[in-house]
């Protein structure tokens, strides 16, 4: 399994040992200039003669072949408008590596797309032949021989321990014992275009191999598909099945291999440009198993400054419109006094925007200390007017439901403030747009089922044939029926 990436997506700790106690450490050959002028050899004959043996020993190979099984169940009609549902299984190979012993498991290292299936397929999370729509029932990870093995007595069924998808990254376990790499994590940000490198895994799942090639560009930030971590580029000609290969250098301070990085994927219409994930943003998820914060992460909750930021340029400009999935949103500051002086007013506007001026949403969003914010009056609306909607209608769906749309439209009208205030005149200002966008882009799936959600919402809330309409200047001003501050139902 390895993903293409489009040619248009361009875009301190100290060491942890890998070897167990005791293992033997080796000197780098004395005469290594030039090829080792900097931290990693230019070279890998200049690994030691030890390293060298201990890479060439089929008792001592660390990297395995992963199975990866996949049922998804598809829902069709039949021309009595009965619904059908069909099973369809899928299977990949890939690579993962064992590299350390924690209790009785031993921890494998891999992708996350080797070890996890896209839970519903569609256009961006696309599965052989698989139509898009259908939905993840099952799946399962295990070593086998090659992809060819069909014995499945000796296979060693591996779980998940824990995911991270943005690293592109996922540490499984199993209790049979297995061969952990020797090596020491090193240092990504020490390479260099040139440095010799080479990666252990199972091209095409058919064998177990070594390519070696070169760095050739030491940094790439990956922002393609659901990504965000720093790359490094090398053109050793790596194939399907070696995604979750462990990728090494040459130490050229003891002559020995050091883990670099983790091949993930490979630029479409490139065979030679391969990119790795840099080892120094795992050492954290590989020690202590779990994932770390990560600036920018849309699932961080906004805090109290990130609204006066957003509340500064609304009340300065009075409106700032942005997208919301296919949608239009706006954030405004509504004239308040007493509670609601400090409210802003979240609005999303129907489909037919801007020939219509119908609200799909109209919410009043209360200051709430160090939080961004609660849900004060809440209207929500279709072609007929607006309904006031109190959370004792909502179910425990609708109140999830709410809870993420309320989320997203707080980021959205802070990302869209944020962008407008940098000063794309300058080169600076252009990349900082650029990586912006890109963020933009990662979350505009979430974005359009955000808006579909709200949709589904509104045309069950929203006022039926006969029902007295709340008129929008009244829902504007923020009167109405409000969340009580305590109200399980109240996103926050």
């Amino acid at each position: 399994m390895i993903p293409r990436r489009s040619p248009l997506l361009l875009a301190a700790l100290p060491a942890i040992a890998l070897a167990a106690p005791g293992a033997p450490r080796f000197l780098a050959p004395a005469a290594r200039a030039p090829l080792c002028s900097g931290e990693y050899a230019d070279d890998l004959a200049v690994v030691g003669s030890h390293a060298r043996d201990l890479e060439r020993d089929p008792m001592k190979q660390y990297s395995y072949c992963l199975r990866t099984t996949a049922t998804y169940e598809c829902l069709s009609y039949a021309s009595d408008g009965t619904v059908r549902r069909a099973r369809k299984s899928v299977v990949g190979h890939g690579t993962g590596f064992a590299y350390r012993r924690s209790g009785a498991d031993t921890l494998v290292l891999t992708n996350a797309h080797v070890a996890s299936w896209p839970a519903v397929t569609d256009e961006e999370h696309p599965v052989d032949d698989v139509p898009a729509g259908c939905k993840l029932v099952s799946e399962s990870v295990r070593i086998v021989d090659d992809e060819h093995d069909a014995y499945e007595a000796n296979d060693v069924v591996l779980t998940r321990v824990v995911e991270e998808p943005a690293l592109d990254v996922a540490i499984l376990k199993t209790r049979t014992p297995l061969t952990i790499i020797p090596w020491r994590i090193g240092r990504s940000a020490a390479l260099r275009a040139g440095n010799a490198v080479a990666a252990r895994g199972f091209p095409l799942g058919a064998f177990q191999a070594v390519n070696a090639g070169k760095v050739v560009n030491a940094w790439d930030h990956d922002t393609a598909r659901d990504w965000d971590h720093d790359d490094f580029v090398v053109d050793a000609l790596l194939s399907p099945g070696n995604s979750g290969s462990p990728v090494l250098a040459v130490s050229c301070r003891t002559g020995e291999y050091e883990l670099v990085g983790v091949y993930h994927a490979g630029y479409a219409g490139g065979p030679a440009l391969n990119v790795v994930i840099g080892v120094d943003q795992l050492r954290d998820l590989m020690a202590n198993l779990r994932r770390a914060p990560r600036v920018g992460d849309p699932a961080a909750d906004l805090s109290a400054r990130d609204r006066d930021a957003l509340a500064a340029v609304v009340g300065s400009e009075t409106q700032a419109f942005f997208p919301f999935g296919n949608l239009v949103a706006v954030a405004r500051k509504p004239p308040g006094e007493g509670e609601d002086a400090g409210a802003l007013l979240l609005e999303v506007y129907s489909r037919g925007f801007p020939l219509r001026d119908d609200r799909l949403l109209v919410l009043q969003d209360l200051p709430d200390g160090a939080a961004f914010g609660r849900v004060g009056a809440l209207y929500l609306g279709n072609r007929r007017g607006l309904r006031a909607v109190h959370p004792s209608e909502l179910d425990a769906d609708a109140q999830a439901q709410l809870h993420r749309i309320v989320a997203r439209l707080r980021a959205g009208a802070l990302a869209a403030v944020r962008f407008r205030a940098v000063d794309g005149s300058t080169r600076e200002g252009v990349k900082k747009l650029q990586s912006m966008e890109r963020v933009r882009d990662r979350q505009a799936a979430t974005d359009r089922d955000a808006a579909q959600a709200l949709g589904d919402l509104a045309d069950r809330l929203g006022p039926k044939e006969g029902d007295s309409v709340t008129p929008y200047g009244v829902a504007a001003s923020g009167s109405g029926i409000r969340a009580p501050a305590t109200a399980s139902a109240n996103p926050r």
